[in-house]
């Protein structure tokens, strides 16, 4: 509200503000998604691929260039999945023609896949450096069962490395604390 002072200052009362509801909220965020960048074109590489028993498809899209490492959610429902002429995998790099979404429940940002099509044949960059590494390890003899410690029956001492300010690092503890007060906790702060 503005008020006029007999001096003729303006004096602006400020207005209350609107309390958003949650639900609300996540709707509104959603609508102007929707409206400032739908239909879309988005190129990735697929990690963390699972069909679900109902059909639909659950995957992260993960940036191919180099250097970047940005990732977002996709969701294919069942009908789509069952157009595309190929089986998507983990290092798939494609092209997802869809809607950009805001899974409600969540609050969470995700891609509603329309159309996926394959871009390259080959295995993706990322795919490809971790199957690289997994490689080396390999041939390190980090994988060889024969070297491999049998678990003890009885743990006497627990590392973890983790981020000293950590949520599940007090879990972690807490849970220690609970269950087994006589292990030993090392904890090696490391940045997650």
């Amino acid at each position: 509200m503005i008020a006029m002072n007999t001096d003729n200052s303006v004096e602006t009362e400020a207005a209350p503000s609107r309390a958003w509801g949650v639900a609300a909220l996540v709707r509104a965020l959603a609508d102007a998604l929707s409206a400032r960048f739908n239909p879309i074109t988005v190129r990735g590489e697929i990690t963390g691929f699972s069909r679900a028993t109902s059909g639909h498809c659950y995957f992260t899209l993960k940036d191919t260039e180099p250097g970047a490492d940005s990732a977002i959610s996709c969701a294919m429902f069942r009908r789509t999945a069952g157009l595309i002429d190929f089986a998507p995998k983990n290092g798939d790099v494609v092209e997802l023609r869809g809607r950009v979404a805001v899974y409600e429940a969540r609050g969470s940002l995700q891609l509603v896949a329309e159309h996926l099509q394959k871009v390259q044949t080959s295995q993706g960059q990322l795919w490809a450096r971790f199957e690289q590494l997994k490689a080396q390890l390999a041939a390190e003899g980090l994988f060889d069962a024969a070297l491999k410690r049998p678990i003890p029956r009885f743990v006497r001492c627990v590392a973890v490395v983790t981020s000293r300010q950590a949520a599940a690092l007090q879990d972690v503890l807490t849970a220690l604390a609970r269950r087994a007060p006589h292990v030993q906790v090392l904890v090696f702060p490391c940045a997650v």
